[in-house]
């Protein structure tokens, strides 16, 4: 937008003589001043506010110290009478309050806000899901309005494109396994051409610059459901458990994820991830810990998106009791310890307590899993 600011005809002359090609600058129209011994205001227009301020700002020619006999000898126009904006009719007259410290100084302008902020989120901070399946379709999930199961080939990188053009670059992956590749003990969690490595590779391939997390846990690709093996007995094994995952996460890691995320809750498996990790050359990789999952019914729509529900029981002997509080504490001290980059709770939103315990209790990035379903109006 076109500006207009007054000068005098000495300084037009003076603008126009500062030009280096003795021309007026581009875009700028400036009015000429008739010749005569009277002095008087004329208007300049300038193509932009930016304009006109370097105008006002354009120099004289005069010496620094020429500039500083100035301000010694006081020759400057006297600053404007301070005038305190009025208070409405009827405001009391009081004596101010003796407070040294009064925090709405810090509020008191969107600038000072902004700058004393002290927590922010923006779409860099949020890892988006991705379910996926062999389909070449995307397959509406049905306890999930609005959801789908991508194809891994198509539906993946429409959503992939549509999430980056809003900044989200974080993306994690959840497979819907066919029935026919699960096992009891899910060997094809392993398999270096199963879905997620193949995801993975075309991801990175399309989008180099995102970062890639994978879920390691045996449930997608287990017959029975659970995120372990099972003994003839129910009895959910541990550290053979714990020898597969290593084999997961090293495959993931050769495909090219960035982020391992052990969400199964057998204990000890960080540190055996890392020292697989590791031992395969992988020392880049990090490890996302699920280090506070509850067991909790908000994992139902989720289960019927990867079709992971369980064939019998529950999973309350390795997922942490909903009424425990402090056994988070336990968690986070063996994460850290055996190398964890990432601590994790889940669900987020019934467990914000939780989430504040490890942040008061761990340097460590603290992250959440919050399924929200949104439902359409009608």
């Amino acid at each position: 937008m076109a500006s207009t600011v007054p000068f005098s005809p000495a300084k037009v002359q003076m603008l126009q003589a500062t030009n280096c090609h003795g021309h007026a600058p581009f875009g700028s129209s400036f009015a000429v001043p008739r010749t005569g011994p009277k002095q008087r205001s004329l208007a300049v227009r300038v193509s932009s506010e930016q304009e006109a301020a370097a105008a006002v700002r354009a120099p004289s020619g005069r010496s620094i110290e020429e500039c500083e006999a100035d301000a010694v000898a006081g020759k400057f126009p006297a600053p404007a009478a301070f005038v305190r904006p009025k208070a409405p009719d009827g405001t009391p007259e009081i004596r101010p309050l003796d407070m040294p410290k009064r925090p709405r100084r810090n509020r008191r302008s969107p600038a000072l806000r902004a700058a004393f902020q002290e927590t922010t989120i923006s779409p860099a901070n949020l890892v988006l899901p991705l379910f996926i399946h062999e389909g070449e379709e995307d397959a509406p999930i049905g306890a999930m309005p609005g959801c789908f199961r991508l194809g891994w080939q198509h539906g993946l990188l429409d959503e992939v494109y549509k999430a980056r053009d809003v900044g989200v670059n974080s993306f994690v992956l959840f497979p819907k396994v066919p029935d026919a590749l699960k096992s009891p003990t899910g060997i094809e969690a392993y398999n270096d051409n199963g879905l997620v490595p193949r995801t993975i590779r075309l991801l990175k391939d399309k989008f180099p610059d995102i970062i890639v997390y994978t879920d390691v846990a045996l449930d997608p690709y287990s017959s029975d459901g659970h995120d372990g093996i099972v003994r003839e007995d129910g009895v959910i094994l541990n550290d053979e458990t714990v020898y597969q995952l290593c084999k997961q996460a090293v495959s993931q890691a050769r495909a090219g994820a960035d982020v391992v995320s052990p969400s199964d809750m057998m204990d000890g498996r960080v540190g055996a991830i890392r020292s697989a990790l590791d031992a395969e050359g992988f020392n880049d990789v990090s490890i996302m810990s699920y280090t506070a999952k509850y067991a909790s019914s908000f994992y139902g729509p989720f289960r019927e998106a990867l079709d992971s529900n369980p064939r019998f029981g529950d999973k309350k002997t390795y997922q942490m009791n909903p009424a425990n509080y402090r056994e988070a504490l336990l968690e986070t001290a063996a994460d850290e310890a055996e190398g964890a980059d990432i601590l994790l709770v889940k669900p987020g939103l019934p467990y914000l307590d939780i989430i504040r315990l490890l942040r008061d209790n761990s340097a460590l990035p603290i992250a959440a899993y919050q399924k929200i379903i949104f439902a359409a109006a009608p």
